[in-house]
């Protein structure tokens, strides 16, 4: 039967479900009979992988080899350690996976191969890699990467395919907040524009109420107890508890017996947290997520009155705050249309039931126009007659919140004499500097005619699939010379601002590249050097490679564009 699945791989609790006989979404429970699965993993000693909520209950006993909200790290080079054994947020995140395709695999009685997953709208093209990276670690065909609030309007258009409506989806997860306008008519879900914030989510409302109990403990009793993982691992477990039942309640009472030791003496702590007080801890941050819905609105070309609809998606969204801030800020109030919990599992269903014309004999002819969550570009020179004139910036082909899948092509010329090779650094991102931008990767095109400047033309091409992924190519005009990617992430390093790079002096490997690094450092560092050439970019790309212990050919690489850089600055 070659069912197609759909899986909501959320950063709190990750789902499982399919469309039926019946042409119905099917929650699909896991082992224990929960639809619900957390996103935990638990590794024993042995190797044995646990997954779920016997993985949860592992936090407090075995807490250094327990990993928990790992979606938040996918698209970085963080590595987890236990017992000895690094592993990677993707190869995580696929030991989730691949428990859910084996209890669907059971439910179903077959062996489940493809599968639909989600991924917040505002994923970045790095994020949405290590997401199809993960499923085709455990041989899993992933038919489509959908955005959690565009999957989430399927699950209400399906029954409302008679409605014209602009509607905004307001996705607050336990790790990232997305915000989505769309329009529904006739059938069709036509995303109009997307913007978010990948660290925000109920993660943090956790930690407002970790840090408050942590501040309270040491006052009382001048105890650090933030330097204790097992303790910690408590107080985060009481502090979702806590903000999970303030939703339904006026106040909670927080008791942690035997959370410290005072000079050998175990002590308890204890103290009842009240909604209002809670709401005066994330208030803040919930009324900062008006910043993305005006943003969401404005790139629709549509003010709040003219919204038909607001769905609030994720479990965040339960607080009763949220619905207090729209109406405060937005004099809008949201509706219960869909389960908050389910609703993107289940809109993941429908897209595998879309893709495998499970509703055809339905007459349920389903249309959907996804958008690119951000501006995609390449670095290109420009100036004036005088070469010396020229600066980097970045040339934008796909602007965010253009439909996909897009294809789109622009014509560059030579900048020099001779030019024999171009170098095409691919960049996310909104601004038109380099450095303020995202970047993807590069490669380059070599073979160009030697000719005067300006007369050889490359012709550069963008291409965004509907999971969101990129592919660029560039080729020589005159002779049809070709190269290009696809955009891997595992040649992706991450950010400089999450790297140390004066790290890379004391490496092993740094004592190969130090003199280079020098000499291109001395440079850099002239009063009068304009750094036309992106020589800063690859000092700090060389710097932390040698921190990330990249292969010695990846960091020759650099090394050699370092070494041509300076070559041509001396002629």
């Amino acid at each position: 039967m070659d069912k197609i699945v759909g899986i909501d791989l959320g950063t709190s609790t990750s789902e499982i479900a399919f469309i039926n006989d019946k042409g119905e979404v099917e929650l699909i429970p896991n082992h224990l009979g929960e639809f619900i699965t957390p996103s935990v993993v638990h590794i024993k000693e042995n190797g044995e992988i646990i997954v779920g909520m016997p993985a949860k209950e592992q936090l407090i006993l075995d807490p250094e080899n327990t990993f928990m909200e790992v979606k938040r790290l996918m698209g970085t080079d963080t590595l987890l350690k236990s017992h000895d054994k690094s592993y990677t947020p993707v190869q995580l995140s696929s030991f989730i996976l691949k428990y859910l395709i084996d209890c669907a695999s059971e439910y179903l009685n077959e062996e489940v191969k493809r599968a639909v997953i989600t991924v917040p709208a505002y994923f970045t093209d790095v994020q949405r890699r290590d997401t199809l990276k993960a499923g085709e670690s455990i041989g899993l065909k992933v038919e489509r990467i959908v955005n959690e609030p565009t999957a989430a309007s399927l699950d209400y258009g399906i029954m409302n395919m008679d409605k014209c409506q602009n509607v905004l989806v307001y996705d607050f997860g336990g790790g990232t907040l997305d915000v989505t306008v769309l329009e529904l008519f006739e059938g069709v879900i036509d995303v109009k524009s997307s913007c978010g914030n990948n660290s925000l989510g109920g993660k943090e409302f956790d930690e407002a109420i970790m840090n408050y109990l942590v501040e309270k403990i040491n006052k009382q009793h001048k105890i650090n107890v933030s330097d204790d993982l097992r303790s910690m691992v408590r107080i985060k477990q009481v502090s979702e508890e806590c903000k999970i039942a303030l939703s339904s309640q006026n106040d909670f009472n927080i008791d942690l017996p035997f959370i410290y030791n005072k000079k050998g003496t175990p002590l308890g702590f204890s103290e009842t947290i009240t909604r209002d007080f809670f709401e005066s801890l994330i208030k803040d941050k919930v009324y900062s997520t008006l910043d993305q819905i005006k943003t969401a609105l404005l790139d629709a070309n549509l003010k709040s009155e003219e919204l038909d609809l607001v769905i609030l998606v994720g479990g965040t969204t339960k607080i009763p705050l949220i619905k207090d801030f729209f109406k405060n800020e937005l004099n809008l109030t949201p509706e219960s249309v869909v389960d908050p919990d389910l609703a993107v599992v289940r809109g993941a269903a429908i897209q595998a039931g879309i893709i495998d014309d499970e509703f055809k004999d339905q007459g349920k002819d389903i249309v959907i126009a996804d958008v690119c969550p951000h501006s995609l570009s390449h670095e290109c020179l420009r100036g004036g007659s005088d070469f010396w004139d020229f600066d980097l910036f970045c040339d934008i082909l796909i602007k965010r919140n253009t439909t996909i899948p897009y294809e789109t092509q622009n014509i560059y010329q030579t900048v020099h004499d001779n030019q024999r090779e171009v170098e095409v650094k691919v960049y996310q991102g909104e601004s038109e500097d380099p450095k303020e931008n995202t970047f993807l990767n590069k490669f380059l095109l070599s073979g160009i005619p030697p000719a005067r400047a300006g007369k050889e033309k490359i012709k550069v091409a963008f291409s965004y699939d509907l999971n969101g992924i990129l592919s660029v190519s560039a080729e020589i005009v005159s002779t049809g010379k070709s190269a290009g990617i696809e955009i891997d992430t595992r040649s992706i390093k991450s950010s400089d601002q999450d790297i140390d790079l004066e790290l890379w002096k004391d490496k092993e490997k740094a004592k190969k590249y130090r003199s280079v690094i020098r000499k291109a450092e001395k440079i850099l560092n002239e009063e009068d050097f304009d750094d036309i050439f992106g020589l800063e970019d690859d000092i700090n790309e060389l710097k932390k490679g040698i921190v990330l212990d990249y292969d010695v050919s990846d960091l020759d690489e650099i090394k050699n564009d370092i070494l041509d850089t300076l070559e041509l600055l001396e002629d």
